[in-house]
């Protein structure tokens, strides 16, 4: 199969870059301002996604039998700063997809977000009707109407928080935590905010078989098997890395409650139909924190076992 795959440089795009590798499948990646390796990739395009005159012009190129659309502005905080650029990239831009998909006959699989819900009624299924609370939330939720709308053959995948490695080595939740680290500061987590989350990797594995199942379509949930608070997350996550404790902040969300009136309280998903659709079986906790290796740039380093301050 010849994938053509956006967001290729990004934390789940360079795992399905290596999942389709893995695979024997072709993929044409696109990334954006990241000049670094990208493995798995056949061919690498240099894109700016808000062209969507250039867009055409890569799909005709590219010929793919799927497209697999990841890339996003993901941060609910980006969104909030720059809405019209996030509006170009969350809706405009999933929208052309499905368009030139259908134009062009090929699958589509677009990846959506826990966060089209307000995490007052979970656990989540897919037929319930999206209530977000933050703008990202809100694009992903339009997002997926109108993939829907013009690609009623698309298969839209609601994902969980992801843990994993990213090519930066600075974006992913345990590389925010290192940063956090080694500036000192304890890292601040919620302890009743809830999310179920999955490797990247094994999302990635989940997104390229559902690429090879066009009698999958319509709107899909995707997480881990367990949910779980951000402090117990955190807590995983430093004890794999052999860091004590101390270096996390639990907080409860009263603490912060302007911020925590846009960050959804509790984002469970049940994940049928498409768990029992699937060779590939949702993680553990353990299991996805067990694939957390070190970001390179603290290869080595741990925090000391002196005082922390506060952030």
């Amino acid at each position: 199969m010849r994938i053509l795959l956006t967001g290729a440089s990004g934390l789940l795009g360079a795992a399905c870059a290596r999942r389709a590798a893995e695979l024997g499948h072709e993929t044409v990646g696109i990334v954006g301002t990241w000049h670094g390796p990208v493995a798995g990739l056949t061919q690498r395009r240099q894109a700016n996604l808000n062209n969507l005159a250039a867009l055409a012009g890569l799909v005709h190129e590219a010929r793919p039998d799927c497209i697999l659309h990841t890339a996003a502005v993901s941060d609910p905080a980006a969104c909030e700063v720059s809405p019209l650029v996030a509006q170009q990239l969350n809706v405009e831009l999933p929208a052309a997809l499905a368009q030139l998909a259908v134009a062009r006959g090929v699958r589509l699989v677009h990846l959506s977000s826990e966060q089209v819900f307000d995490g007052e009624h979970a656990p989540y299924v897919p037929a319930d009707p999206p209530a977000p609370l933050n703008l990202y939330g809100k694009q992903k939720a339009e997002s997926e109407q109108r993939v829907l709308e013009a690609a009623p053959t698309a298969a839209v995948v609601r994902a969980s928080l992801l843990l994993g490695n990213s090519p930066s080595g600075r974006r992913s939740v345990h590389e925010k935590f290192f940063a956090t680290w080694k500036a000192g500061q304890r890292m601040r987590l919620y302890t009743d905010e809830v999310r179920q989350v999955c490797s990247a990797d094994n999302l990635a594995a989940a997104l390229l078989e559902l690429a090879e199942r066009p009698d999958l379509a319509g709107i899909f949930h995707w997480a881990g098997t367990e949910p779980a608070s951000r402090w117990e997350i955190g807590r995983r996550i430093a004890a794999h890395f052999g860091v004590a404790e101390k270096w996390l902040e639990p907080v409860a969300r009263a603490v912060t409650p302007d911020s925590s009136a846009r960050r959804p309280r509790d984002l469970s998903l049940r994940l049928a139909p498409l768990d029992h659709e699937l060779r590939t079986r949702p993680q553990t906790l353990d299991e996805a924190v067990a694939g957390l290796t070190e970001p390179p740039e603290y290869a080595g380093w741990r925090p000391p076992n002196g005082e922390t301050r506060q952030r």
